[in-house]
């Protein structure tokens, strides 16, 4: 077992223990997948507030940088760009490095915060980029999807019809975005409740996938479904509380499980031919009590806090990672488009206040 442990960001004490007392495994062929496929990988962790990047080093070696921003949750990016939903913010972090370009001759992208903007505690989950460029955001505590505000908070733009009012309740818990064409297409929540909770009652067979521009529920009784995602002309979507990823049928839009992981699942993104999944140990309350335990003890598998990498044309999971210690609960993933090996300097980090970079002037 190949063990990694970094902190390079002073803002926690208790995060910078629980980092030291986590170890990182992983399979013998990341680093050489990622370089293969020209990609690095970012998911976060909630529980412990960091932000994950994963690539391959110059010396072929597996690299995993971290950093800490606090209840680190929806993400996603591209080469440049990454946006991250935190406690009471979205940040927006830039690559200040031309192609090209490296620092310490090791990292080809270093993503620095650069806006920063205030939402309050609004619990937000998955984000998307619009055609226009605005950023989009499920907005679980008022159970709707919101834009940034000048002024504001945020600003709703959607809710599901069986929502009656916007009220500081997660009644749904309306958690999953998937966007098309720049355009935000699903969602996914745990229920169709309408009163403050409601969707703990649900958990086992209420979950639904929902049509943004109809308000159409293209399918129902799910167990805690996370993630739709648009991908190769099927709608895919994790029904964590079975531990499964699957798509729906393009007729009757039932589920269609095509594979079972270990773990609670809540962050999906795909490359090419394969799907990359974030896992998570079932938690006591909110977790239990679901299919996936019983599947769990059926086979006697530990359930896992970590990443897999499933083949879609084989079913078999073709490289992993994996975390044991006190980090517990992962949330989304994205993956990084020609990206060897980026790191990111938290908000609070000691580098980020030394770290000066200027524009090029007009003149």
């Amino acid at each position: 077992m190949t063990q990694y442990q970094n902190s390079n960001d002073a803002a926690s004490a208790q995060a910078d223990s629980e980092a030291k007392e986590t170890t990182i495994s992983f399979s013998l062929g990341l680093a050489d997948f990622l370089a293969e496929n020209k990609i690095s990988i970012g998911f976060t962790s909630y529980q412990t507030g960091r932000l994950y990047l994963v690539g391959c080093g110059p010396d072929g070696k597996l690299a995993v940088h971290e950093a800490i921003y606090p209840q680190a949750m929806g993400v996603t990016a591209d080469s440049d760009r990454i946006y991250l939903g935190t406690l009471t913010q979205i940040v927006r972090m830039e690559n200040v490095l031309a192609p090209g370009q490296l620092t310490n001759e090791t990292h080809d992208k270093v993503f620095v915060p650069r806006n920063m903007h205030t939402t309050g505690n609004i619990d937000i989950h998955e984000l998307g980029i619009r055609a226009d460029g605005h950023i989009i955001f499920v907005n679980t505590r008022f159970n709707c999807l919101s834009v940034s505000s000048v002024t504001h908070s945020f600003k709703p733009i959607w809710k599901p019809s069986f929502i009656s009012e916007l009220a500081k309740e997660d009644r749904c818990h309306l958690n999953g975005l998937a966007m098309v064409d720049g355009q935000p297409k699903y969602v996914s929540a745990v229920s169709q409740s309408d009163r403050k909770d409601g969707w703990r009652d649900h958990r086992k067979d209420g979950g639904v996938i929902i049509e943004i521009e109809t308000n159409a529920i293209l399918t129902d009784g799910l167990s805690m479904p996370h993630s739709p995602r648009d991908h190769a002309g099927r709608i895919w979507l994790l029904n964590s509380g079975t531990g499964e990823l699957g798509w729906l049928h393009p007729t009757d839009h039932a589920f269609t499980p095509i594979a079972f992981f270990p773990g609670f699942l809540r962050g999906l993104d795909f490359h090419n031919d394969h799907a990359f999944v974030t896992m998570s140990k079932p938690r006591n309350g909110s977790f239990e009590g679901l299919e996936l335990d019983h599947k769990l003890a059926k086979t006697e598998t530990a359930a896992w806090c970590g990443l897999q990498i499933l083949s879609l044309s084989t079913g078999q999971i073709a490289q992993w990672l994996r975390f044991d210690g006190l980090i517990t609960e992962l949330f989304d993933i994205c993956i990084l488009p020609n990206v060897a090996n980026p790191i990111t300097l938290g908000p609070q980090s000691e580098e980020i206040r030394d770290f000066l970079t200027i524009e090029k002037p007009d003149w």
